[in-house]
């Protein structure tokens, strides 16, 4: 079992950043990242980094803007020129995962471990 704890969320305006921190108990994963769920939606993954290369996907609407960096066993989202409908509750989540084309799962019933969330709201 992985313990992560996330930090860093908040509330900005349009066009604003943030950084999102998750650290990880202990290496036991292959994949981690970040998915988030707004409200009346379906949680979808974000971005998730891979550890056997060092390579990241990301969703295509924060592509150019959110970049997922790992050092140790803390990794960080840097969120810029953030957007309205960047608005969710983010979840950072790490699990031994199947690789699809080499990149990790985003399907997030595949990950067992989960932060507990941390909150981010972009105003207009």
């Amino acid at each position: 079992q992985v313990q992560l704890v996330e930090s860093g969320g908040g509330s900005v305006q349009a066009g604003g950043s943030l950084r999102l921190s998750c650290a990880a108990s202990q290496y036991a994963y292959n994949c981690m990242g970040w998915f988030r769920q707004a409200p009346g939606k379906e949680r979808e993954g974000v971005a998730i980094f891979y550890l056997g290369d060092d390579s990241a996907w990301y969703t295509d609407s924060v592509k150019g803007r959110f970049t997922i960096s790992q050092d140790k066993n803390t990794q960080y989202l840097q969120m810029n020129s953030l957007k309205p409908e960047d608005t969710a509750m983010y979840y950072c989540a790490a699990d031994i995962v199947p690789m699809y084309d080499g990149r990790c799962s985003t399907r997030d019933w595949q990950y067992s471990n989960w932060g507990q969330g941390t909150q981010v709201t972009v105003s207009s």
